[in-house]
């Protein structure tokens, strides 16, 4: 489950970073993407762990916030999952066509930038 959810906080991150202050971005970067303990970044700030535990919290609470109103993450998966679909089924039913092969590696190209 914490797996889950680190991997669930760092996607959102990833999306909406630019929409966060510059503490909320480097609590977040440094607790998830860092892999930073509550007292390294208190620390690191010269803060109490509680404010740290608090900002983080708050900060995930927003994140969940951006997502529901704007669904980047969600829209993001989905057309993932429409693109591993399309590449399975041109591989299964065109896998010769050199051309269509392209357009769908072109197609996930454009989806990772």
């Amino acid at each position: 489950m914490e797996i889950e959810k680190n991997y669930r906080i760092n996607s959102l991150f990833e999306f909406y970073r630019p929409l966060l202050t510059d503490k909320q971005d480097n609590y977040i970067q440094l607790y998830y993407a860092d892999d930073y303990s509550l007292g390294e970044i208190s620390e690191e700030f010269d803060v109490s762990r509680q404010a740290v535990y608090d900002n983080i919290r708050r900060t995930e609470v927003i994140l969940e916030k951006y997502e529901s109103q704007l669904h980047l993450y969600a829209d993001f998966v989905k057309r993932n999952e429409q693109t591993d679909a399309i590449r399975n089924y041109v591989h299964e039913h065109y896998p010769s066509d050199a051309q269509l092969n392209h357009l769908v590696d072109e197609l996930e190209n454009t989806e990772e930038k």
